[in-house]
Protein backbone atom coordinates (compact mmCIF):
# COMPACT_ATOMS: atom_id res chain seq x y z
CA UNK A 1 0.00 0.00 0.00
CA UNK A 2 2.78 2.07 0.62
CA UNK A 3 4.43 1.92 -2.34
CA UNK A 4 0.95 2.04 -4.36
CA UNK A 5 0.22 5.47 -2.51
CA UNK A 6 3.63 6.63 -3.12
CA UNK A 7 3.55 6.27 -6.79
CA UNK A 8 0.42 7.88 -7.58
CA UNK A 9 1.67 10.89 -5.82
CA UNK A 10 5.16 11.04 -6.56
CA UNK A 11 5.05 9.93 -10.35
CA UNK A 12 1.95 10.12 -11.58
CA UNK A 13 0.99 13.21 -9.83
CA UNK A 14 -2.40 12.48 -7.77
CA UNK A 15 -3.41 14.96 -4.92
CA UNK A 16 -3.59 13.74 -1.97
CA UNK A 17 -7.43 14.12 -1.78
CA UNK A 18 -8.14 11.99 -5.23
CA UNK A 19 -5.89 8.80 -3.67
CA UNK A 20 -7.91 8.69 -0.59
CA UNK A 21 -10.87 9.25 -2.11
CA UNK A 22 -9.40 6.16 -4.93
CA UNK A 23 -8.22 3.97 -2.09
CA UNK A 24 -11.14 4.65 0.36
CA UNK A 25 -8.32 6.19 2.66
CA UNK A 26 -8.14 9.03 4.83
CA UNK A 27 -6.53 12.05 3.80
CA UNK A 28 -4.59 12.32 7.31
CA UNK A 29 -4.08 8.37 6.38
CA UNK A 30 -2.20 9.16 3.16
CA UNK A 31 -0.23 11.78 4.29
CA UNK A 32 0.81 8.99 6.77
CA UNK A 33 2.31 6.57 4.58
CA UNK A 34 4.15 8.91 2.30
CA UNK A 35 6.07 9.76 5.19
CA UNK A 36 6.37 6.33 6.34
CA UNK A 37 8.19 5.56 2.33
CA UNK A 38 10.27 7.84 2.45
CA UNK A 39 11.66 7.22 6.06
CA UNK A 40 12.25 3.49 4.70
CA UNK A 41 13.85 4.29 1.95
CA UNK A 42 11.06 3.20 -0.82
CA UNK A 43 11.14 7.26 -1.77
CA UNK A 44 14.29 8.73 -2.50
CA UNK A 45 14.13 12.52 -3.27
CA UNK A 46 17.08 13.77 -4.78
CA UNK A 47 17.63 17.55 -5.45
CA UNK A 48 19.74 17.87 -8.94
CA UNK A 49 21.27 21.85 -8.83
CA UNK A 50 21.71 23.27 -11.97
CA UNK A 51 24.85 23.99 -13.99
CA UNK A 52 26.65 27.22 -12.64
CA UNK A 53 24.67 27.07 -8.94
CA UNK A 54 27.17 25.97 -5.84
CA UNK A 55 25.05 24.82 -2.99
CA UNK A 56 27.85 23.03 -1.32
CA UNK A 57 29.63 26.32 -0.93
CA UNK A 58 26.40 28.68 0.28
CA UNK A 59 25.42 26.17 2.69
CA UNK A 60 29.19 26.04 4.15
CA UNK A 61 29.13 29.41 4.43
CA UNK A 62 25.81 29.74 5.86
CA UNK A 63 26.94 27.24 8.72
CA UNK A 64 31.03 28.61 9.12
CA UNK A 65 29.43 32.41 9.42
CA UNK A 66 25.98 31.95 10.77
CA UNK A 67 24.64 33.93 7.97
CA UNK A 68 20.97 34.05 6.86
CA UNK A 69 21.66 32.91 3.29
CA UNK A 70 24.77 32.98 1.11
CA UNK A 71 24.21 33.20 -2.57
CA UNK A 72 27.59 32.25 -4.55
CA UNK A 73 27.38 33.46 -8.00
CA UNK A 74 29.35 32.12 -11.01
CA UNK A 75 31.26 34.57 -12.77
CA UNK A 76 34.71 35.50 -13.99
CA UNK A 77 36.62 36.79 -11.28
CA UNK A 78 39.40 38.19 -13.57
CA UNK A 79 36.89 40.31 -15.66
CA UNK A 80 35.68 43.45 -12.90
CA UNK A 81 33.26 44.67 -15.41
CA UNK A 82 31.14 41.41 -15.98
CA UNK A 83 31.59 40.19 -12.24
CA UNK A 84 29.30 43.43 -10.67
CA UNK A 85 26.85 42.41 -13.85
CA UNK A 86 26.71 38.99 -12.45
CA UNK A 87 26.78 39.85 -8.51
CA UNK A 88 23.96 42.83 -9.09
CA UNK A 89 21.67 40.42 -11.02
CA UNK A 90 21.62 37.88 -8.46
CA UNK A 91 21.48 40.49 -5.90
CA UNK A 92 18.18 42.21 -7.87
CA UNK A 93 16.50 38.80 -8.26
CA UNK A 94 16.77 38.25 -4.36
CA UNK A 95 15.81 41.37 -3.80
CA UNK A 96 12.90 41.37 -6.29
CA UNK A 97 11.43 37.95 -4.28
CA UNK A 98 11.81 39.18 -0.98
CA UNK A 99 11.44 43.19 -0.14
CA UNK A 100 7.56 43.11 1.32
CA UNK A 101 5.08 45.94 1.42
CA UNK A 102 6.14 48.38 4.24
CA UNK A 103 9.75 47.72 4.21
CA UNK A 104 12.33 50.63 5.01
CA UNK A 105 15.28 50.01 3.11
CA UNK A 106 18.51 51.42 3.82
CA UNK A 107 21.34 51.91 0.58
CA UNK A 108 24.82 52.47 0.68
CA UNK A 109 25.66 55.61 -1.49
CA UNK A 110 29.10 54.99 -3.61
CA UNK A 111 29.02 51.01 -4.14
CA UNK A 112 29.14 50.27 -8.17
CA UNK A 113 27.99 46.80 -7.13
CA UNK A 114 24.75 48.14 -5.63
CA UNK A 115 24.30 50.41 -8.70
CA UNK A 116 24.67 47.30 -11.16
CA UNK A 117 22.35 45.83 -8.76
CA UNK A 118 19.70 48.46 -8.85
CA UNK A 119 20.23 48.91 -12.88
CA UNK A 120 19.81 44.55 -12.96
CA UNK A 121 15.89 44.69 -11.03
CA UNK A 122 12.62 44.54 -12.93
CA UNK A 123 9.40 46.86 -11.32
CA UNK A 124 7.81 44.82 -8.92
CA UNK A 125 3.98 44.86 -8.92
CA UNK A 126 2.20 44.63 -5.73
CA UNK A 127 4.37 46.50 -3.18
CA UNK A 128 2.78 49.43 -0.80
CA UNK A 129 4.39 52.30 1.47
CA UNK A 130 8.30 51.13 1.28
CA UNK A 131 11.04 53.73 1.86
CA UNK A 132 14.50 53.57 0.29
CA UNK A 133 16.39 55.58 2.42
CA UNK A 134 20.27 56.41 1.34
CA UNK A 135 22.58 55.30 3.94
CA UNK A 136 25.73 57.29 4.09
CA UNK A 137 25.24 61.31 2.18
CA UNK A 138 24.89 61.27 -1.11
CA UNK A 139 26.55 64.72 -2.42
CA UNK A 140 29.79 64.54 -3.62
CA UNK A 141 31.76 66.09 -6.80
CA UNK A 142 29.14 67.05 -9.25
CA UNK A 143 30.81 64.58 -12.03
CA UNK A 144 30.06 61.78 -9.90
CA UNK A 145 27.06 62.97 -7.40
CA UNK A 146 24.70 61.60 -10.06
CA UNK A 147 25.42 58.22 -8.62
CA UNK A 148 23.81 58.39 -5.53
CA UNK A 149 20.74 59.67 -6.41
CA UNK A 150 20.41 58.06 -9.85
CA UNK A 151 20.39 54.32 -7.56
CA UNK A 152 18.19 55.75 -4.68
CA UNK A 153 15.52 57.12 -7.15
CA UNK A 154 15.69 54.39 -9.50
CA UNK A 155 15.04 51.50 -6.98
CA UNK A 156 12.29 53.61 -5.15
CA UNK A 157 10.29 53.77 -8.51
CA UNK A 158 11.16 49.50 -9.18
CA UNK A 159 9.18 49.60 -6.03
CA UNK A 160 6.33 51.74 -5.66
CA UNK A 161 8.38 53.44 -2.83
CA UNK A 162 9.32 56.66 -1.81
CA UNK A 163 12.84 57.98 -2.00
CA UNK A 164 14.73 59.59 1.06
CA UNK A 165 17.79 61.64 0.01
CA UNK A 166 20.34 61.92 2.59
CA UNK A 167 21.62 65.58 1.62
CA UNK A 168 24.93 65.62 2.57
CA UNK A 169 28.56 65.03 1.81
CA UNK A 170 29.31 61.48 3.38
CA UNK A 171 32.41 62.98 4.40
CA UNK A 172 32.27 66.24 6.02
CA UNK A 173 35.58 68.39 6.34
CA UNK A 174 35.98 68.25 9.98
CA UNK A 175 34.25 67.06 12.87
CA UNK A 176 32.33 70.45 13.32
CA UNK A 177 30.85 70.86 9.85
CA UNK A 178 30.00 67.09 10.25
CA UNK A 179 27.88 67.86 13.20
CA UNK A 180 26.32 71.32 11.50
CA UNK A 181 25.24 69.43 8.79
CA UNK A 182 23.41 66.92 11.12
CA UNK A 183 21.61 69.83 12.71
CA UNK A 184 19.56 70.58 9.28
CA UNK A 185 16.16 69.82 9.70
CA UNK A 186 16.51 67.72 6.28
CA UNK A 187 19.51 65.74 7.14
CA UNK A 188 18.62 65.30 10.53
CA UNK A 189 15.01 63.25 9.01
CA UNK A 190 16.50 61.34 6.97
CA UNK A 191 19.07 59.87 9.73
CA UNK A 192 16.16 59.67 11.90
CA UNK A 193 14.94 57.05 9.30
CA UNK A 194 17.94 55.00 9.63
CA UNK A 195 17.27 54.04 12.93
CA UNK A 196 14.54 51.65 12.22
CA UNK A 197 15.34 49.85 8.64
CA UNK A 198 14.10 46.11 8.04
CA UNK A 199 16.56 46.00 4.82
CA UNK A 200 20.43 47.32 4.69
CA UNK A 201 21.83 46.82 1.15
CA UNK A 202 25.51 47.49 1.75
CA UNK A 203 28.77 46.88 -0.41
CA UNK A 204 31.52 45.85 1.35
CA UNK A 205 34.86 47.82 0.65
CA UNK A 206 38.58 48.17 1.19
CA UNK A 207 41.17 50.13 2.82
CA UNK A 208 41.64 51.54 -1.07
CA UNK A 209 38.44 53.03 -2.09
CA UNK A 210 36.38 52.04 -5.08
CA UNK A 211 36.99 53.86 -8.45
CA UNK A 212 33.09 55.27 -7.39
CA UNK A 213 33.93 56.32 -3.72
CA UNK A 214 37.24 58.09 -5.23
CA UNK A 215 35.51 60.18 -7.47
CA UNK A 216 32.69 61.26 -5.32
CA UNK A 217 34.72 63.08 -3.23
CA UNK A 218 33.96 61.01 -0.06
CA UNK A 219 36.98 59.20 0.19
CA UNK A 220 39.37 59.61 3.10
CA UNK A 221 42.84 60.94 2.18
CA UNK A 222 46.00 58.80 1.75
CA UNK A 223 47.51 59.70 5.18
CA UNK A 224 44.25 59.27 6.89
CA UNK A 225 43.80 55.69 5.59
CA UNK A 226 47.32 54.54 6.58
CA UNK A 227 46.51 55.35 10.07
CA UNK A 228 43.27 53.56 10.07
CA UNK A 229 45.60 50.35 8.61
CA UNK A 230 48.08 51.12 11.46
CA UNK A 231 44.94 50.96 13.97
CA UNK A 232 44.00 47.13 12.24
CA UNK A 233 41.48 48.42 9.80
CA UNK A 234 40.62 45.81 6.79
CA UNK A 235 37.67 47.42 5.30
CA UNK A 236 34.42 49.19 5.48
CA UNK A 237 31.04 49.08 5.58
CA UNK A 238 29.15 52.53 4.85
CA UNK A 239 32.32 54.23 5.79
CA UNK A 240 32.26 52.55 9.19
CA UNK A 241 35.88 50.66 9.40
CA UNK A 242 36.77 47.48 10.94
CA UNK A 243 39.62 44.90 11.56
CA UNK A 244 40.21 41.64 10.82
CA UNK A 245 37.11 39.93 13.26
CA UNK A 246 34.77 42.75 12.10
CA UNK A 247 35.31 44.53 15.18
CA UNK A 248 34.63 48.53 15.05
CA UNK A 249 38.37 50.49 14.16
CA UNK A 250 36.79 53.85 16.09
CA UNK A 251 38.85 56.55 15.08
CA UNK A 252 38.52 60.19 15.11
CA UNK A 253 37.40 59.90 11.63
CA UNK A 254 34.23 58.60 12.41
CA UNK A 255 33.18 61.94 13.51
CA UNK A 256 33.06 63.50 10.33
CA UNK A 257 30.76 60.68 8.37
CA UNK A 258 27.51 61.81 7.61
CA UNK A 259 25.45 58.83 7.63
CA UNK A 260 24.34 55.22 9.11
CA UNK A 261 25.70 54.65 12.67
CA UNK A 262 27.13 51.11 13.63
CA UNK A 263 24.58 50.81 15.98
CA UNK A 264 22.08 51.68 13.46
CA UNK A 265 23.34 49.16 11.13
CA UNK A 266 23.65 46.42 13.97
CA UNK A 267 20.17 47.01 14.56
CA UNK A 268 19.02 46.74 10.96
CA UNK A 269 16.90 43.21 10.75
CA UNK A 270 18.67 42.00 7.42
CA UNK A 271 21.77 43.13 6.64
CA UNK A 272 22.54 42.22 2.80
CA UNK A 273 25.96 42.39 1.63
CA UNK A 274 26.91 42.21 -2.19
CA UNK A 275 30.77 42.49 -2.89
CA UNK A 276 33.00 40.21 -4.61
CA UNK A 277 36.47 39.94 -5.98
CA UNK A 278 40.43 38.44 -4.72
CA UNK A 279 41.39 42.27 -3.53
CA UNK A 280 38.32 42.00 -1.15
CA UNK A 281 38.59 38.93 0.28
CA UNK A 282 39.84 40.30 3.44
CA UNK A 283 37.73 42.41 3.97
CA UNK A 284 34.84 40.23 2.66
CA UNK A 285 35.82 37.55 5.47
CA UNK A 286 36.13 39.89 8.33
CA UNK A 287 32.37 41.36 7.76
CA UNK A 288 31.21 38.12 7.78
CA UNK A 289 33.12 37.00 10.92
CA UNK A 290 32.05 40.05 12.80
CA UNK A 291 28.11 39.41 11.45
CA UNK A 292 28.34 43.32 9.79
CA UNK A 293 26.37 41.27 6.90
CA UNK A 294 23.74 37.97 7.40
CA UNK A 295 23.17 37.55 3.92
CA UNK A 296 25.84 37.65 1.27
CA UNK A 297 26.02 37.64 -2.63
CA UNK A 298 29.69 36.93 -3.83
CA UNK A 299 31.41 34.82 -6.45
CA UNK A 300 32.19 31.24 -6.49
CA UNK A 301 36.13 32.06 -6.21
CA UNK A 302 35.27 34.31 -3.20
CA UNK A 303 33.28 32.21 -1.43
CA UNK A 304 35.80 29.05 -1.99
CA UNK A 305 38.69 31.59 -0.60
CA UNK A 306 36.08 32.14 2.64
CA UNK A 307 35.88 28.59 3.13
CA UNK A 308 38.97 27.51 2.67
Amino acid sequence: MMTHVARLYHLQGVRQPEIAARLDLSQAKVSRLLKKAQERGIVRITVTPPSGTHPDLEDGLQERYGLKLALVVETAPDNERTMLGDLGAAAAYYLQTTLRSGDTVGISSWSATLLATVQAMQPVPGLKDVSIVQAVGGIGDPAAAGHASQMTGQLARLVNGEAVYLQAPGVAGSAESAEALRGDPFVSAALGELGDLDVVLVGIGEITPSSTLARSGNAFSDVERAELAKLGAVGDVCLRFYDERGRPVRFELDSRVVGITREQLAAGRRKIGVAGGRRKHRAIRAAVTGGLVDVLVTDQETAAALMA
